[in-house]
């Protein structure tokens, strides 16, 4: 088996070789079984030492797409997804809300059941999760009791941006937006095509806006929109 790691990336340059090294550092073992890894990096369109750090660091990557000009993280997902060749994907984001360590506990559920679909949780952690904005927390539960009514499911945060899919899921023919509402639209193309998903508690180190987070309440618009015509579709 295979794992692809997508990795996008735009003006991170204060994290991203600290990301791609602990992603190369990480022991994909499980019992006898070796999980193959290929980490795909997009470059889009960053204007700080991001470039200047991946080009100097080729082992840190099997694939750079590099791009000129910023068209956004959905643009860069999907590029990704369109060049890698694993059999799971994860996605993960070159900051450091998530850590990469984290990949163990999708590596073990994909051992123990293969599923199509695995799901990160932020309230339910093992070790830490940082506190929370009030408001985002309230429009996350908010999206996530939407999406679970659905799509028959029982999530608690559907929009943890760490999941973990079969590949062969996904029509990339059918994901048509490149804002933060491909997401959404990832997730229920997968849930349609899928039967066996799971959820792993994982621990959290949220940004805040001062701190470069990017998403923002009236995001939440297009994630509804884009929950319910993929419902239909």
């Amino acid at each position: 088996m295979k794992l692809s790691i997508i990795v996008p990336v735009f003006n991170e340059e204060k994290t991203i070789s600290n990301i791609l090294e602990k992603i190369n550092l990480l022991d994909l073992k499980t019992g006898k079984e070796l999980l193959e890894k290929e980490v795909v990096v997009i470059n889009d369109g960053s204007t700080d030492k991001t470039s200047e750090i991946l080009k100097k660091n080729p082992n840190l990557y099997s694939i750079l797409i590099h791009y000129e000009k910023n068209f956004g993280k959905g643009f860069a997902v999907k590029e990704g997804l369109k060049s890698c060749s694993g059999d799971y994907v994860i996605i993960q984001d070159a900051d450091e809300e998530y850590n990469p360590e984290e990949f163990i506990k999708f590596i073990k559920c994909i051992y123990l059941f293969k599923p199509d679909l695995i799901v990160g949780t932020r309230f339910i952690f093992g070790d830490y999760s940082r506190s929370h904005n009030f408001f985002n927390k309230i429009g996350n539960k908010f999206i996530t009791f939407f999406f679970n009514i659905f799509y028959n499911t029982t999530f608690t945060d559907v929009y943890c941006c760490y999941i973990c899919f079969k590949k062969d899921l996904l029509n990339l023919e059918k994901i048509s937006s490149l804002g933060f509402s491909q997401h959404a639209e990832i997730l229920s193309n997968i849930v349609k095509n899928g039967k066996k998903f799971y959820e792993v508690p994982i621990n959290y180190n949220g940004r805040t806006i001062q701190e470069g987070k990017k998403i923002r309440f009236y995001h939440v618009f297009s994630i509804f929109y884009q929950i319910i015509k993929s419902r239909f579709i």
